[in-house]
């Protein structure tokens, strides 16, 4: 259990030092959630300008190298997530997650990941800060403007739909 946690922990840094610079700048702060990080899930958040919410989680599974893992690597995903400002709108269905490996693949058709249902996976530091560069790049190309309202994907006919 310690071990997971110092993964967790670890994950936390190097996140915040991948990427935390360029979502602050975006206007997005980390939020200190301490019962929600010790089961690996590490959220940014924005307020936007008419009172709505951007959310982007890092979900990590650390995995320790013992005889049951089998060495698998640890891996996360980051799920992006819109709340309109009125809780009446979110309740009536307005809030909005996507998984980022869903918008980029399935939603914008960007083929630069291997599925839509992706894991980004690391063994060890630097294979770490590779993936979170990965997966920041993606999310500040794709991610924060579609949070914002400002990129929308392609309908069927290639028009967008914003």
């Amino acid at each position: 259990m310690q071990e997971r946690q110092a993964g967790q922990d670890y994950f936390h840094a190097l996140l915040r030092a991948v990427v935390g610079q360029a979502f602050a700048a975006a206007g997005y702060h980390f939020e200190a959630a301490p019962l929600q990080s010790a089961g690996g899930r590490f959220r940014f958040v924005k307020t936007f300008d008419d009172g709505g919410f951007g959310w982007i989680d890092f979900q990590v599974l650390v995995y320790s190298d013992t005889m049951w893992s089998g060495g698998a690597p640890s891996r996360f995903c980051v799920q992006l997530t819109r709340r309109p400002a009125s809780d009446a709108q979110a309740l009536a269905g307005d809030q909005l997650s996507r998984g980022l490996s869903q918008l980029v693949v399935a939603d914008f058709g960007v083929k630069i990941l291997p599925a839509a249902d992706y894991w980004w996976t690391y063994r060890d530091t630097d294979s770490l800060g590779k993936a979170l560069a990965e997966a920041g790049h993606l999310v500040v190309g794709y991610g924060i403007p579609w949070l914002a309202g400002e990129l929308s994907p392609p309908d069927e006919k290639g028009n967008d739909l914003a």
